[in-house]
Protein backbone atom coordinates (compact mmCIF):
# COMPACT_ATOMS: atom_id res chain seq x y z
CA UNK A 1 0.00 0.00 0.00
CA UNK A 2 1.11 3.71 -0.92
CA UNK A 3 1.46 6.34 1.16
CA UNK A 4 -1.68 8.15 -0.95
CA UNK A 5 -3.44 4.64 -0.86
CA UNK A 6 -3.27 4.74 3.13
CA UNK A 7 -4.68 8.36 3.42
CA UNK A 8 -8.55 8.44 4.02
CA UNK A 9 -10.87 8.72 0.74
CA UNK A 10 -12.16 12.60 0.24
CA UNK A 11 -15.35 11.61 1.16
CA UNK A 12 -14.76 10.03 4.08
CA UNK A 13 -13.06 13.84 5.02
CA UNK A 14 -16.33 15.41 4.05
CA UNK A 15 -18.63 13.47 6.15
CA UNK A 16 -16.77 12.85 8.75
CA UNK A 17 -18.02 13.92 12.53
CA UNK A 18 -16.75 14.43 16.08
CA UNK A 19 -18.56 14.49 19.42
CA UNK A 20 -18.97 18.11 20.64
CA UNK A 21 -20.09 19.98 23.84
CA UNK A 22 -24.14 19.33 24.47
CA UNK A 23 -24.49 16.32 22.63
CA UNK A 24 -23.49 17.94 19.34
CA UNK A 25 -21.23 16.11 16.68
CA UNK A 26 -18.94 18.74 14.77
CA UNK A 27 -18.09 18.78 11.01
CA UNK A 28 -15.85 20.99 8.74
CA UNK A 29 -16.96 21.97 4.83
CA UNK A 30 -15.11 20.40 2.51
CA UNK A 31 -13.04 22.64 -0.28
CA UNK A 32 -13.07 19.73 -2.74
CA UNK A 33 -16.74 19.46 -2.83
CA UNK A 34 -17.58 23.25 -2.88
CA UNK A 35 -20.94 24.02 -4.77
CA UNK A 36 -21.88 27.72 -6.32
CA UNK A 37 -22.89 28.43 -2.97
CA UNK A 38 -21.80 26.83 -0.54
CA UNK A 39 -20.96 22.76 -0.20
CA UNK A 40 -22.77 20.42 -3.02
CA UNK A 41 -25.52 19.79 -1.37
CA UNK A 42 -25.50 16.20 -1.82
CA UNK A 43 -22.41 16.10 1.13
CA UNK A 44 -24.40 18.10 3.33
CA UNK A 45 -27.46 15.31 2.60
CA UNK A 46 -24.61 13.08 3.45
CA UNK A 47 -23.34 14.59 6.75
CA UNK A 48 -26.69 14.87 8.39
CA UNK A 49 -27.30 11.24 7.63
CA UNK A 50 -23.97 10.14 9.05
CA UNK A 51 -25.26 11.68 12.31
CA UNK A 52 -27.44 9.33 12.93
CA UNK A 53 -25.50 6.15 11.68
CA UNK A 54 -22.71 6.94 14.24
CA UNK A 55 -25.58 7.49 16.66
CA UNK A 56 -25.15 4.78 19.65
CA UNK A 57 -29.03 4.46 19.85
CA UNK A 58 -29.58 3.93 15.94
CA UNK A 59 -31.87 1.28 15.45
CA UNK A 60 -31.36 -0.36 11.76
CA UNK A 61 -30.63 0.95 8.63
CA UNK A 62 -32.23 4.16 6.70
CA UNK A 63 -35.42 3.99 5.24
CA UNK A 64 -36.12 7.60 4.38
CA UNK A 65 -33.97 11.07 4.67
CA UNK A 66 -35.88 14.79 3.96
CA UNK A 67 -33.49 17.75 4.13
CA UNK A 68 -34.76 21.13 3.59
CA UNK A 69 -32.12 23.42 2.74
CA UNK A 70 -33.13 26.70 4.67
CA UNK A 71 -29.99 28.39 4.03
CA UNK A 72 -26.39 28.21 2.42
CA UNK A 73 -23.44 26.55 4.58
CA UNK A 74 -20.66 28.83 4.76
CA UNK A 75 -17.26 27.71 4.54
CA UNK A 76 -16.08 26.31 7.97
CA UNK A 77 -17.35 24.03 10.91
CA UNK A 78 -20.99 23.13 11.54
CA UNK A 79 -22.88 21.30 14.76
CA UNK A 80 -25.45 18.52 13.86
CA UNK A 81 -28.09 17.62 16.42
CA UNK A 82 -29.61 14.11 16.19
CA UNK A 83 -32.66 13.28 17.93
CA UNK A 84 -34.76 10.03 17.69
CA UNK A 85 -38.28 11.57 18.70
CA UNK A 86 -40.06 7.90 18.75
CA UNK A 87 -38.64 4.19 18.86
CA UNK A 88 -40.98 1.58 17.60
CA UNK A 89 -40.26 -2.09 17.37
CA UNK A 90 -38.86 -1.83 13.81
CA UNK A 91 -38.70 1.95 13.02
CA UNK A 92 -37.05 4.98 14.86
CA UNK A 93 -38.06 8.60 13.42
CA UNK A 94 -35.02 11.25 14.04
CA UNK A 95 -35.23 15.12 13.61
CA UNK A 96 -31.84 16.85 12.64
CA UNK A 97 -30.67 20.29 12.63
CA UNK A 98 -27.43 21.32 11.24
CA UNK A 99 -26.66 24.68 12.11
CA UNK A 100 -23.27 27.04 12.17
CA UNK A 101 -22.58 29.84 14.94
CA UNK A 102 -25.88 29.27 16.48
CA UNK A 103 -27.94 29.45 13.41
CA UNK A 104 -29.99 26.92 11.37
CA UNK A 105 -29.17 26.40 7.40
CA UNK A 106 -30.62 22.82 7.23
CA UNK A 107 -33.01 20.49 8.64
CA UNK A 108 -33.84 17.12 8.04
CA UNK A 109 -36.21 13.84 9.31
CA UNK A 110 -34.98 10.54 8.60
CA UNK A 111 -36.66 7.28 8.93
CA UNK A 112 -34.70 4.04 10.12
CA UNK A 113 -35.47 0.83 10.70
CA UNK A 114 -34.71 -3.05 10.60
CA UNK A 115 -35.96 -5.03 7.56
CA UNK A 116 -37.29 -8.91 7.29
CA UNK A 117 -37.32 -11.43 4.42
CA UNK A 118 -40.83 -11.32 2.86
CA UNK A 119 -42.16 -11.04 -0.40
CA UNK A 120 -41.11 -8.78 -2.93
CA UNK A 121 -40.81 -7.22 -6.67
CA UNK A 122 -39.66 -4.09 -8.53
CA UNK A 123 -42.50 -2.61 -10.83
CA UNK A 124 -39.80 -0.07 -11.86
CA UNK A 125 -37.74 -1.25 -14.98
CA UNK A 126 -34.26 -0.17 -14.89
CA UNK A 127 -33.36 1.71 -18.20
CA UNK A 128 -31.58 0.09 -21.17
CA UNK A 129 -27.75 1.17 -21.09
CA UNK A 130 -24.42 -0.09 -22.21
CA UNK A 131 -22.08 -1.21 -19.70
CA UNK A 132 -20.22 1.55 -18.11
CA UNK A 133 -17.27 0.66 -19.54
CA UNK A 134 -17.95 1.49 -23.15
CA UNK A 135 -19.48 5.01 -22.80
CA UNK A 136 -17.04 7.51 -22.80
CA UNK A 137 -16.41 10.20 -19.98
CA UNK A 138 -17.75 13.16 -19.48
CA UNK A 139 -19.13 14.97 -16.53
CA UNK A 140 -19.48 18.46 -15.46
CA UNK A 141 -17.38 21.67 -16.00
CA UNK A 142 -14.57 22.16 -14.29
CA UNK A 143 -15.47 25.01 -12.26
CA UNK A 144 -18.38 22.99 -10.69
CA UNK A 145 -15.28 21.43 -8.08
CA UNK A 146 -17.53 18.70 -6.47
CA UNK A 147 -18.24 17.03 -9.16
CA UNK A 148 -14.51 16.37 -10.15
CA UNK A 149 -15.24 13.96 -7.15
CA UNK A 150 -17.34 11.84 -9.69
CA UNK A 151 -16.93 9.91 -13.16
CA UNK A 152 -19.78 10.49 -15.09
CA UNK A 153 -20.78 8.47 -17.97
CA UNK A 154 -24.11 10.02 -20.08
CA UNK A 155 -26.43 7.62 -21.91
CA UNK A 156 -28.49 10.34 -22.81
CA UNK A 157 -29.25 14.25 -21.50
CA UNK A 158 -25.60 15.43 -20.76
CA UNK A 159 -25.13 18.82 -19.47
CA UNK A 160 -26.14 21.22 -22.65
CA UNK A 161 -23.19 22.66 -24.03
CA UNK A 162 -23.03 26.53 -25.50
CA UNK A 163 -25.42 26.79 -28.79
CA UNK A 164 -27.46 23.44 -27.94
CA UNK A 165 -30.71 25.09 -27.64
CA UNK A 166 -33.91 23.99 -25.92
CA UNK A 167 -33.87 20.13 -25.45
CA UNK A 168 -37.64 18.73 -25.75
CA UNK A 169 -37.63 16.56 -22.62
CA UNK A 170 -35.61 16.40 -19.23
CA UNK A 171 -34.55 12.92 -18.84
CA UNK A 172 -30.98 12.28 -18.46
CA UNK A 173 -29.72 8.96 -17.95
CA UNK A 174 -26.01 8.12 -17.01
CA UNK A 175 -23.29 6.01 -15.24
CA UNK A 176 -21.94 7.70 -11.40
CA UNK A 177 -19.41 6.30 -9.12
CA UNK A 178 -16.69 8.27 -7.17
CA UNK A 179 -13.40 8.70 -8.41
CA UNK A 180 -11.37 7.57 -6.94
CA UNK A 181 -13.31 4.34 -6.63
CA UNK A 182 -14.68 3.54 -3.17
CA UNK A 183 -16.98 0.94 -1.81
CA UNK A 184 -21.00 2.09 -1.84
CA UNK A 185 -22.58 2.85 1.27
CA UNK A 186 -25.50 4.86 2.78
CA UNK A 187 -23.75 8.24 2.69
CA UNK A 188 -22.20 7.95 -0.35
CA UNK A 189 -25.82 6.97 -1.77
CA UNK A 190 -27.08 9.63 -0.30
CA UNK A 191 -24.59 12.00 -2.30
CA UNK A 192 -25.39 10.37 -5.63
CA UNK A 193 -29.20 10.86 -5.48
CA UNK A 194 -28.59 15.02 -5.64
CA UNK A 195 -25.24 14.15 -8.18
CA UNK A 196 -28.06 15.13 -11.07
CA UNK A 197 -27.36 18.69 -12.60
CA UNK A 198 -30.63 21.00 -12.53
CA UNK A 199 -33.63 19.74 -15.08
CA UNK A 200 -34.13 23.04 -16.07
CA UNK A 201 -30.85 23.55 -17.50
CA UNK A 202 -31.61 20.53 -19.72
CA UNK A 203 -35.18 21.99 -21.26
CA UNK A 204 -33.46 25.56 -21.56
CA UNK A 205 -30.33 24.64 -23.02
CA UNK A 206 -28.19 26.59 -20.83
CA UNK A 207 -26.99 27.15 -17.16
CA UNK A 208 -29.65 29.50 -14.78
CA UNK A 209 -29.77 30.03 -11.63
CA UNK A 210 -31.43 27.09 -9.59
CA UNK A 211 -31.09 25.07 -6.17
CA UNK A 212 -32.69 22.30 -4.05
CA UNK A 213 -35.40 23.50 -1.50
CA UNK A 214 -35.98 20.23 -0.36
CA UNK A 215 -34.62 16.66 -0.82
CA UNK A 216 -36.49 13.36 -0.17
CA UNK A 217 -34.48 9.94 -0.85
CA UNK A 218 -36.07 6.40 -0.28
CA UNK A 219 -33.52 3.41 0.33
CA UNK A 220 -35.05 0.51 -1.03
CA UNK A 221 -31.59 -1.48 -0.12
CA UNK A 222 -29.60 -2.35 3.07
CA UNK A 223 -25.90 -2.90 4.27
CA UNK A 224 -25.71 -6.25 3.70
CA UNK A 225 -26.87 -5.91 -0.19
CA UNK A 226 -24.78 -2.38 -0.58
CA UNK A 227 -21.65 -4.63 0.54
CA UNK A 228 -22.71 -7.41 -1.72
CA UNK A 229 -22.62 -4.84 -5.14
CA UNK A 230 -19.43 -5.89 -7.68
CA UNK A 231 -18.73 -2.54 -7.42
CA UNK A 232 -19.28 1.09 -6.90
CA UNK A 233 -21.16 2.03 -10.74
CA UNK A 234 -24.86 3.02 -9.86
CA UNK A 235 -27.40 4.00 -12.83
CA UNK A 236 -28.99 7.15 -12.13
CA UNK A 237 -31.97 8.41 -14.31
CA UNK A 238 -33.42 11.59 -13.29
CA UNK A 239 -36.56 14.05 -15.12
CA UNK A 240 -39.40 16.59 -13.90
CA UNK A 241 -42.92 16.53 -14.27
CA UNK A 242 -43.61 20.22 -14.19
CA UNK A 243 -41.52 23.78 -14.42
CA UNK A 244 -43.93 26.33 -13.35
CA UNK A 245 -44.14 29.60 -11.36
CA UNK A 246 -40.35 29.70 -10.42
CA UNK A 247 -39.52 25.87 -9.00
CA UNK A 248 -39.75 22.17 -10.73
CA UNK A 249 -39.55 18.71 -9.12
CA UNK A 250 -36.75 16.42 -10.40
CA UNK A 251 -37.73 12.91 -9.48
CA UNK A 252 -34.86 10.35 -10.03
CA UNK A 253 -33.71 6.23 -9.44
CA UNK A 254 -30.29 4.97 -8.83
CA UNK A 255 -29.63 0.78 -9.62
CA UNK A 256 -26.53 -1.23 -9.22
CA UNK A 257 -24.61 -2.41 -12.30
CA UNK A 258 -26.79 -6.35 -11.43
CA UNK A 259 -30.48 -4.12 -12.05
CA UNK A 260 -30.83 -3.74 -7.88
CA UNK A 261 -33.18 -0.59 -7.42
CA UNK A 262 -31.41 0.97 -4.77
CA UNK A 263 -32.96 4.47 -3.83
CA UNK A 264 -35.39 6.97 -5.37
CA UNK A 265 -35.17 10.62 -4.65
CA UNK A 266 -37.16 13.55 -5.11
CA UNK A 267 -36.73 16.90 -4.66
CA UNK A 268 -38.35 20.66 -4.92
CA UNK A 269 -36.05 23.03 -6.77
CA UNK A 270 -36.04 26.78 -7.04
CA UNK A 271 -34.89 28.39 -10.61
CA UNK A 272 -34.38 31.85 -11.83
CA UNK A 273 -34.14 32.70 -15.68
Amino acid sequence: MTEIDALPHPFDTAVTLTPAADGLLRGRTHPGYANMVGPFGGVTAAALLQAVLQHPDRLGDPLSLTVNYAGPVADGDFDITARPVRTNRTTQHWILELAQDGVVTTTATAVFGTRRDTWSDTEADMPQAPAPETVPAGGFPDFIRWARNYEMRFVEGPIPQEGDGEHPDSTSTLWMRETPPRPLDFPALTALCDAFYPRVFLRQGRYMAAGTVSLTIYFHTDAAELQSLPDGHVLGTARTHRFSRGYFDQSARLWSRTGTLLASTHQWVYFKD
